[in-house]
């Protein structure tokens, strides 16, 4: 499945960033809709579920992100829907870990 959220806040770090395999980092913004898939192994075998995907939060309730490979890129988030068929876009989509 597939989560998408809304971006809230995000840290300078991500605008900073420059190795060539992190250089996504600086197209993130601010009130951009991001689409994140859960896939395994990222997905608990009891729960069928990734960490972090905000399951019981409702659309007001902020929660934190942190990019990896840049712990300094990092910021909050809000969810805006689950998706069971994952039709993420090419550009912002991303993978729970």
């Amino acid at each position: 499945y597939c989560v998408e959220f809304r971006t809230e806040s995000l840290s300078h770090h991500c605008a900073l960033e420059n190795r060539p395999y992190a250089r996504w980092m600086q197209y993130l913004r601010e009130g951009h809709t991001v689409c994140v898939a859960c896939q395994p192994p990222a997905m608990s075998t009891d729960t069928h579920r990734c960490a972090g995907d905000g399951h019981n939060a409702d659309g007001g309730k902020i929660l934190h992100w942190e990019a990896i490979g840049n712990s300094q890129c990092q910021g909050t988030w809000k969810k805006i829907r689950q998706l069971e068929h994952c039709s993420c876009p090419l550009v912002h989509s991303f993978i729970f870990t």
